[in-house]
């Protein structure tokens, strides 16, 4: 994708949000902690929990698989964690923090409350605290952007890592047990935002920060 294209992409993710998305936020910020929304909250398209086709309302939990397929997505919550799982992914859910969960493919935007949690792909094992992060992956390859919070990353095959960011400063391919630089890719501020509303927090960016898009 070009970098003009990129650009068109996440505007486009953004124009979206504008509308339906920032209700949401609105709506969330207002609730009583008690009434803020468990399971699936929004499906597009083919999208399946554990093999079943998936409706609004449906409760996501340890141990499930998520799939979506051409042009589908979902966005869930399961505890005071959040997430937009993108088309053609699939998502699996472990039993403990040590495998809260594996992106085999496609892209899982996520926020995630206090506390540790191990998430996986083919290519590397990712401890996150309290962190907001997309990851776009396949067997060979995993994108890494750490959009606000505290990460330690360990290809397959290479050296951890450990960092931390406010606002995206540090997106990542993962290869063949390294990490090279990349631009922020496929995700919006006003989706992390939207996410972490389902949650009843706000937004984590800096002020002046939010609702950029590049």
């Amino acid at each position: 994708m070009t970098k003009l294209k990129r650009r068109q992409f996440i505007h486009g993710l953004a124009a979206g949000a504008a509308g339906g998305m920032m209700g949401w936020v609105q709506r969330a910020l207002a609730a009583d902690a008690k009434s803020l929304p468990q399971g699936i909250v929004e499906v597009k398209g083919e999208v399946t929990v554990n093999g079943k086709p998936a409706a609004k309302g449906v409760i996501v939990a340890a141990g499930n698989v998520v799939e979506t397929g051409k042009d589908a997505r979902v966005v869930f919550v399961i505890g005071d964690n959040a997430f937009l799982q993108r088309q053609n992914s699939r998502v699996e859910f472990g039993v403990s923090i040590e495998s809260f969960l594996r992106v085999v493919t496609g892209g899982l935007l996520s926020v995630f409350g206090k506390g540790e949690r191990k998430l996986s792909t083919m290519t590397v094992a990712i401890g996150i605290r309290g962190t907001g992060c997309y990851i776009e992956t396949d067997e060979k390859k995993t994108y890494f952007c750490l959009c606000f919070g505290a990460v330690d990353l360990k290809p397959v095959g290479g050296p951890a890592f450990s960092y931390a960011t406010t606002h995206h400063e540090k997106p990542l391919w993962i290869e063949g047990g390294k990490m090279t630089p990349a631009g922020v890719l496929n995700h919006a501020d006003a989706e992390v935002i939207m996410l972490e509303a389902l949650t009843g927090r706000r937004s984590p960016f800096p002020p002046g920060k939010s609702g950029r898009y590049s």
